[in-house]
């Protein structure tokens, strides 16, 4: 089985810091969409490789189970942190509704 290693964080006030701010809030929304975008790539590779090994232990093609399992928890956890950052974004915004100027 093959892992993808992950690339460390990086904070993001350093890309935006030095703009104007137009471009900031243009490279700040775009920012936000490409993390949205990844999460629900990663889900999507992840439940692919999940559905594929399944398909092959139901015909007998693996020989390790465990593949599975991994892929199985892998795909878990990577729906679980895009519904968790969707709550986040969505509470998020109900708040900043909330504030009156």
């Amino acid at each position: 089985m093959e892992f993808t290693p992950m690339r460390p964080i990086q904070p993001l006030w350093e890309s935006i810091s030095a703009q104007p701010a137009e471009r900031t809030w243009q490279s700040g929304s775009a920012l936000f969409a490409s993390v949205f975008q990844s999460a629900i790539d990663n889900v999507r590779e992840t439940n692919k490789v999940k559905t594929d090994l399944e398909y092959r232990l139901a015909t007998g093609q693996i020989d390790n189970p465990t593949e599975v399992t991994l892929a199985i928890t892998k795909a878990g956890a990577a729906s679980d942190l895009l519904v968790e950052m969707r709550n986040k974004a969505v509470e998020t915004y109900n708040e900043l509704m909330r504030i009156s100027m």
